[in-house]
């Protein structure tokens, strides 16, 4: 394959590969390397986490959100899973000549709304327009920074044997949501993206326990490819006990449907947080206090081996949770 795909761009074995031969190869050094969600930054005695993301979502308005919010929460939850507090963040549009004044400002207020609930204010930025058929209405860049407090390290690389693993709420609302705004399958539903700034989650979570081991939102590649990212980081197994794994009725009619696992389905709102199993009810007491979390669960355990990430399914059996080789849903963020 000498060219990219849009598998390159899914956070599977393809994106992986494209990093490692590709950024990797040009960019190493010691902090990007680490592949964290945000990079981690010592400046001047304070230790911040930094992070940039580029969206492209198809279509721009949906069910639950727009380009705008989600180009806001992204960003945020990106530096959050760092156990970071959003200090400041940037706006770049690529915008496509033609493109309607309404539906920009539309999307402006959108990201004012979704940076104020989050405690952010938007302090620099930048504007490109190019010619019609050069880009697809509107793309949206962000960037954020903030500040992580003493005595927390949260890294994918931290995950340990004996760990519990706690996910935030319904999975699979996100992908779900753009698919059924994209395509008409003529269903009835109510299914909205999850989308949302996790920010006041993480510093609920960190209150009662600074020593969380790694914080994630499983968003491209859903569940299944994050806990993989995990296990092959921290050189774990990851076991998932497939009946607690929380999916909403229609979430889940839909994917039996069309074939769908929701374990592979894009998520904008939910987080997943390793932690000792000592810790583990304090956590999923924090998630459950906060609106975003209230339907936590306890979903999978972290062991030495078997390696890799497990389903262990009704008869008991265990089911290898393989890393995606394609994309199942294109431009979901």
């Amino acid at each position: 394959m000498d060219k990219i795909t849009l598998a390159h761009g899914a956070g599977g074995n393809a994106s992986k590969n494209l990093i490692n031969k590709i950024f990797k190869k040009y960019f190493s050094n010691k902090t990007l390397d680490a592949l964290d969600d945000a990079a981690v930054l010592k400046i001047s005695g304070l230790k911040a986490a930094f992070s940039t993301d580029s969206f492209v979502i198809n279509p721009i308005f949906f069910n639950g959100g727009d380009i705008g919010k989600l180009s806001v929460c992204g960003t945020i939850n990106d530096i959050s899973m760092m156990g970071a507090t959003p200090a400041a963040m940037s706006a770049a549009a690529i915008i496509e000549e033609g493109f309607p004044l309404k539906d920009l400002e539309r999307i402006a207020k959108s990201m004012s709304v979704a940076a104020k609930n989050a405690g952010v204010e938007i302090v620099t930025g930048d504007t490109k327009v190019v010619k019609k058929g050069e880009a697809d209405g509107i793309f949206i860049n962000t960037s954020a920074i903030g500040v992580i407090k003493n005595g927390v390290n949260l890294s994918g690389k931290n995950a340990k044997s004996g760990d519990k693993i706690i996910v935030s709420g319904n999975i699979a609302e996100h992908g779900i949501s753009i698919m059924l705004s994209r395509d008409n399958f003529g269903f009835k539903n109510n299914i909205k993206s999850d989308c949302a700034c996790l920010n006041g989650l993480t510093g609920g979570i960190l209150k009662v326990c600074p020593n969380v081991h790694v914080l994630r939102d499983p968003t491209r590649g859903g569940v299944a490819a994050t806990l993989n990212e995990i296990a092959e980081s921290s050189n774990v197994g990851i076991i998932i006990d497939a009946k607690s794994v929380p999916v909403a009725k229609e979430v889940a009619a839909i994917c039996r449907v069309l074939g769908f696992d929701p374990l592979y389905i894009a998520n904008e709102g939910k987080l997943l947080s390793i932690q000792s199993a000592a810790d583990t009810v304090k956590v999923l007491n924090a998630c459950q206090k906060n609106k975003l979390g209230k339907n936590a669960k306890v979903i999978a355990e972290v062991v030495n081996s078997p390696k890799g990430v497990w389903v262990k399914t009704a008869s008991g059996a265990l089911r290898k949770v393989l890393n995606s080789d394609m994309e199942q849903l294109p431009r979901i963020c």
